[in-house]
């Protein structure tokens, strides 16, 4: 325990985003609005399903297969 109390430490970083902030009083609602553009989207959930059960399944190693038997299926 410290008997004497340091000042609060701040990182550059954060010292940085501070000055930021107030440079710029609207930077975090045009970042909240930039991520509903990208990111913040309605996700179509029977649409997903559908899109997955169509999906084939690709084989393990794709250039070279073997049957069920274990043997090469690729004639020679």
């Amino acid at each position: 325990m410290y008997l004497i109390r340091r000042p609060d430490y701040q990182s550059d970083t954060t010292q940085f985003i501070q000055q930021l902030r107030e440079k710029k009083p609207g930077l975090e609602e045009r970042q909240f609005q930039g991520r509903e553009l990208l990111w913040d989207k309605d996700v179509d959930r029977e649409l997903w399903q559908d899109l997955q059960k169509a999906r084939l399944r690709q084989k393990a190693y794709v250039y070279y297969s073997f049957d069920e038997n274990g043997y090469d299926s690729i004639p020679t």
